[in-house]
């Protein structure tokens, strides 16, 4: 069976991500990974530094003592992990998915995603983390490290889950662009959901054509699409579309420039994880 991997941390997005988790498992028939990923420094403590005018034999017993401190700290960190992971396993079961396993790692957390999602049709994760700044709006640390790294759609859920019927490909014509429309034709994930497809900059013969094949491509499989060119910049007219069109899910290309690019003129995959209050599934 196919099987997706939703990835929880006990922030205040783990609740969307299990309801995320389990609306792509029963539409799309999939299992369900669960995975709670602790860090090395969680588990263990780095060496403390006590030379100094500390005494020898003070110093081995504070040594001793901030030993099985962390000792008891890992063992804590873990059993918080576990306990989150069956907290959202059991919300997850409790949506009609009978097939959900729960992971509980320790290690980096990109490299231990690149490793399930080898066998994974889909990566889901919560927009911020446990430490995220809600005020300002900040990302979670990993998202974009995953990502980035990544070979498989990751869907980026909101901060609640609502019923998706409507969904919107912000289409460029790039090759992730493209990726995506594959991905949404051949998938039974989207199926009986309303399409739109927008293609944001000037209207020309070749992007006409561009947006054209890729309407073709999405009613060959059965859509009805509403499509459409718009000029402007892509952050703010995607956004406009998803807040005036009732939009409940935008998919996309993701990061289609390096990271040096993205810091001096800016990303726009960034701006629209952060700005939008719906879920994104990114494409690379």
């Amino acid at each position: 069976m196919s099987k997706i991997c939703a990835l929880v941390d006990g922030s205040v997005y783990s609740e969307s991500v299990s309801d995320h988790a389990a609306w792509i498992a029963q539409r799309a028939g999939y299992s369900v990974d669960l995975l709670h990923v602790l860090g090395r420094r969680e588990t263990s403590g780095a060496p403390s530094n006590l030379s100094g005018a500390i005494t020898l034999g003070a110093r081995t017993a504070l040594l001793e003592e901030l030993s099985a401190l962390d000792e008891q700290r890992g063992k804590l960190a873990q059993k918080y992990g576990r306990a989150i992971l069956d907290d959202a396993k059991a919300r997850i079961e409790a949506a009609g998915v009978a097939d959900v396993t729960a992971v509980l790692r320790i290690g980096d957390i990109v490299e231990t995603v690149a490793e399930f999602e080898a066998d994974a049709k889909m990566v889901v994760v919560g927009k911020r983390g446990e430490a995220a700044d809600f005020a300002k709006l900040h990302l979670g640390s990993n998202l974009e490290r995953i990502v980035r790294a990544g070979r498989k759609p990751v869907l980026v859920a909101s901060r609640t889950f609502k019923p998706i019927e409507r969904f919107l490909i912000a289409y460029d014509g790039g090759a992730s662009s493209m990726k995506a429309i594959d991905h949404v034709a051949g998938s039974a994930l989207f199926a009986g959901l309303q399409c739109r497809l927008l293609t944001v900059g000037p209207d020309t013969d070749e992007t006409r054509k561009r947006l054209a094949d890729a309407r073709a491509t999405l009613e060959g499989a059965g859509y009805a699409v509403e499509a459409s060119i718009v000029q402007g910049q892509p952050e703010t007219v995607i956004s406009h579309a998803v807040e005036s069109e009732a939009i409940d899910l935008l998919v996309m290309g993701a990061y289609g420039h390096s990271r040096v690019r993205s810091l001096i003129i800016g990303s726009t995959t960034t701006g629209m994880i952060r700005s939008c209050k719906i879920p994104i599934a990114l494409f690379r």
